[in-house]
């Protein structure tokens, strides 16, 4: 028998010793491993995380070349680049500030639900696998030791501990679910609020004056680095 029929042999093994239990958490692991997949899938189409599109793109509008700015937002299939796009379309098509604003925002709006969807279970699957791996322990610790009772003087050691492996497995099995799940669910979040920031700051860039010439470090006289204003009141 090869290595990998012995473990497939373990895995269905634990998966019978831990009861239904084992199972529920094993079937929740499915369905949670599904939606990420389908997330990153997702992700991916939605190019989350090329920033360099959109900053490229508006270094060209603020230069002056609206339309290459346009092709270039226009080509990409990032949100935070599509804001862009609509943002400067609106401006070449003569539409007044507040309408390219409120549209822009329903995109926004529409693009972070979009993303967001399919959080909520696997959000709701890592809070409850812990809990039902020490549900699953108690119940286990309870037969164990009502085979103990039963037994009664003649207590079989062996008995009692192959039951509390049993039972203390769950627990295990659950907190091997949720911790992996936690962990994607933060890396994913962090994600869509980073995106959340990108789609302002485009939105914002193409309405807001280019101040980046005058909020660099100024230089007195000894040509020494002086603090910026903002930090030097901030401290």
């Amino acid at each position: 028998m090869n290595p990998d029929q012995d473990a497939m042999i373990s895995a269905v093994d634990m998966l019978v010793a831990g009861g239904p239990v084992v199972m529920i958490l094993a079937a929740a692991s499915v369905f949670a491993l599904t939606i990420v997949l389908l997330k990153l899938w997702q992700f991916a189409v939605c190019r989350v995380g090329q920033r360099r599109v959109w900053r490229d793109a508006l270094a060209l509008f603020r230069s002056g070349d609206k339309e290459q700015a346009l092709q270039l937002a226009d080509a990409s299939r990032n949100p935070a680049a599509q804001v862009l796009a609509m943002s400067l379309r609106g401006q070449l098509q003569g539409h007044e500030p507040a309408v390219i604003r409120d549209e822009v925002t329903r995109y926004g709006m529409e693009a972070l639900n979009g993303l967001k969807s399919g959080m909520r279970p696997l959000e709701v699957i890592a809070s409850l696998a812990p809990l039902l791996g020490l549900f699953g322990t108690v119940l286990g610790m309870i037969e164990a030791f009502q085979q103990l009772e039963q037994a009664g003087s003649q207590v079989n050691p062996a008995l009692l501990s192959g039951g509390i492996w049993q039972a203390l497995l769950t627990t295990a099995v659950g907190l091997a679910v949720a911790i992996p799940l936690i962990a994607i669910i933060n890396w994913l979040e962090r994600r869509i609020e980073t995106l959340a920031m990108d789609m302002e700051s485009a939105a914002m860039g193409v309405f807001a004056p280019d101040l980046s010439a005058e909020t660099g470090l100024q230089l007195d006289r000894d040509n020494e680095p002086r603090r910026p204003i903002l930090t030097s009141v901030a401290q």
